[in-house]
């Protein structure tokens, strides 16, 4: 198995887990009683170790990239996440956002896959950058290190994004993401990887008029000093913006998985999704080895998330094979 899909699917599921229990407590309280491990019970009464639509849909995603990219078979196993409560930890969906939720009831009624997703100003929840790191995996399969240069690549990106949230400031944030991601993914240094992701997938965005409206809203996270913000300007709500940020703010000022993922669930409030997605880099830079033995140990279906981290490096095996063939065809001896 391909060690660097584990290491983000895992990093993001753990990340999940560990801020579940917390969601919606505000960072004051948390001051005053951190949280320091893998705990149970909490906001939803859930044990410890269980993850949350974060997690569920990321594994969707995953499972529906080791068959090929088929948009409609994604939203189908969002259904079965949404519908039957598979791919949960115990057989049962929660903590559902309204924009998916929306998007899952057009689907439902008939809607084609792309055509689901929210496009209002409101619907710029973290409900799509929450699950997208899976199609990083695809694209860096067929793009390589060309990926954050790519059209076709953040077309992609975008199209998964708008299943459920298709306004453009979301698929930015997601570009910008699988951006950073695919520097980490090729052995960037940590602090390359993130200003050179963030800068390819800027300057992406600025070649395209209509995303012109939407620049200002990335702005502090081109800024040379936001690293050094102090924590009190980092907001760590479930708008879009505010988890991207959250999430480079702790990847850059921590040195490990660990101090990572804590940092991001003691901001409070969308304690699991601003972990999540937080987590999804750390894994990825730091690796499954460097995950605390006492949080993986916890973690509810673990052999399920890694059986699926399986079959996409099967597939990704595949997709590279059948690349080599065709390279090897099209040669001029």
């Amino acid at each position: 198995m391909s060690k660097k899909i584990i290491d983000g699917i895992m990093g993001v599921c753990v990340a999940d887990a560990l801020g579940l229990p917390v969601q919606f407590i505000d960072r004051e309280t948390l001051s005053k009683n951190p949280v320091v491990r893998m705990m149970g019970h909490g906001t939803f009464n859930m044990p410890a170790g269980t993850w949350s639509d974060d997690s569920s849909l990321t594994l969707c995603l995953m499972d529906s990239l080791s068959n090929g990219l088929d948009y409609e078979d994604i939203m189908k196993k969002f259904i079965k996440w949404y519908d039957k409560g598979d791919y949960t930890p115990f057989g049962r969906a929660f903590d559902i956002g309204g924009t998916t939720s929306d998007s899952m009831e057009r689907f439902l009624r008939g809607k084609p896959p792309l055509e689901c997703g929210g496009k209002g100003e409101r619907d710029n929840g973290n409900g799509s950058l929450m699950r997208i790191l899976p199609i990083l995996f695809h694209l860096d399969s067929i793009y390589g290190d060309k990926l954050s240069e790519t059209s076709e690549a953040y077309d992609i990106i975008h199209s998964v994004s708008s299943l459920t949230h298709a306004h453009k400031r979301s698929q930015m944030a997601c570009g910008i993401y699988i951006s950073i991601a695919s520097l980490i993914l090729r052995g960037a240094d940590l602090e390359e990887a993130v200003r050179q992701g963030i800068d390819k997938a800027m300057e992406y965005y600025r070649s395209l008029p209509e995303y012109n409206s939407e620049l200002s809203h990335y702005e502090r996270i081109e800024e040379d000093g936001f690293a050094q913000l102090d924590e009190s300007q980092i907001r760590s709500s479930g708008y879009v913006v505010y988890t991207l940020e959250a999430a480079i703010w702790c990847l850059l000022n921590t040195r490990s998985y660990r101090d990572c993922i804590l940092k991001a669930v003691n901001l409070g409030e969308d304690t699991d999704t601003v972990g999540a997605v937080a987590g999804g880099l750390a894994g990825l830079y730091y690796g499954c080895d460097n995950i605390p033995k006492e949080w993986l140990a916890t973690i509810a279906r673990r052999e399920f998330i890694e059986e699926l981290c399986s079959k996409l490096e099967q597939h990704k095996l595949d997709i590279s094979d059948t690349s080599r063939y065709i390279d090897n065809k099209n040669k001029i001896c």
